[in-house]
């Protein structure tokens, strides 16, 4: 499918995680096939602000092409200057982000807060679709809560104010991501737009793709929790949708080598201190379904520094000596 002038080629994306799908990751899951990413959301009024940390995560590399950049915030004119400035970095699309449910965004009425106020939802996109020549998008929930389901109203109002792409986080507000996603409302929205819609929610695995693609006649299936520690999902997807074959999950020693690859790359990006910091949970969740995982991930979190890691891998081959054998 086609979205502006990209191509995005595949089935599968990788969702913007604030704090986890970061240049790193990104790259490292693109590598491994994910057709499109959207970047960590940045603050429309601290890109307007000069913030130094915010303008930080504007950057794209060619590794992680096509990129959306993905801003947040509730005030259209203040959203419309904020996207002249990411639009300069050369974004496949500008994302507004009308999903997050984190009380510190939603609580200043950005992020899932929109939701409770369709007709701004509109204006918004309004506002940046006339500010930028680039495709808007938007990312939304099911709704704020089980009293305000309306995603389908949203999701229309943003099409006629001029989004190109919409993608549907099966779950309100209210909530988070505890309950399983209702993969129907990702059909309802899909059924109301003209435009590409991008199901997101409890894809886990190629298998759980396929349903939703199924299920939902989404264009695109949205990755996010289910791709920490576990990158290749995105090559599995590709494969059980090119070539209807499963392919058999990542050896023992390709896992330590991602890993290792990853984490190298956090502490290039971002320091050694700041990197290994980060790396504490990126390799915990490597360590899921490995033999000695609880001791493993103890490791995981006393991190400090690069050579760490070779101890880390040292104790990972020895509880998996069965593994190797």
């Amino acid at each position: 499918m086609k979205l502006g002038n990209t191509e995005i080629i595949g089935k599968a994306v990788l969702a913007p995680m604030a704090g986890v799908a970061d240049r790193a990751f990104r790259e490292l899951c693109m590598s491994f096939g994910a057709s499109y990413c959207t970047g960590e959301m940045a603050s429309a009024k601290g890109l307007i602000m000069s913030d130094k940390k915010t303008a930080e995560l504007l950057d794209i590399s060619p590794s992680e092409r096509p990129m959306a950049i993905q801003l947040f915030g509730y005030e259209p004119h203040t959203l419309a200057e904020a996207a002249k400035i990411a639009a300069q970095h050369n974004p496949a699309a500008i994302d507004i982000n009308m999903g997050c449910p984190a009380p510190k965004i939603a609580n200043n009425h950005s992020g899932s807060a929109l939701m409770r106020d369709p007709d701004l939802c509109g204006r918004i996109v309004d506002a940046v679709a006339k500010a930028v020549d680039i495709p808007v998008t938007v990312k939304i929930r099911k709704g704020w809560d089980d009293g305000s389901v309306n995603a389908v109203e949203v999701a229309r109002i943003c099409e006629r104010a001029g989004a190109q792409m919409i993608a549907v986080h099966g779950r309100t507000r209210e909530q988070m991501y505890a309950p399983p996603a209702d993969w129907d409302i990702i059909a309802q929205v899909k059924r109301a737009v003209s435009v590409p819609v991008i199901g997101n929610g409890d894809v886990y695995s190629a298998h759980d793709a396929m349903m939703m693609l199924e299920q939902t006649g989404c264009d695109l299936v949205m990755v996010g929790r289910g791709a920490l520690g576990n990158p290749w999902i995105f090559r599995e997807i590709n494969a059980q949708y090119e070539y209807e074959r499963p392919l058999p999950p990542p050896g023992l020693f390709e896992r330590i080598s991602v890993m290792s690859r990853h984490i190298e790359k956090l502490c290039q990006y971002k320091g050694e201190r700041i990197g290994m910091r980060e790396a504490r949970k990126h390799t915990a969740w490597y360590m899921r379904g490995l033999h000695g995982a609880a001791r493993l991930r103890v490791m995981c979190g006393e991190l400090r520094e690069l050579g760490d890691m070779k101890r880390l891998i040292q104790a990972v081959i020895e509880e998996n000596q069965d593994v190797i054998n």
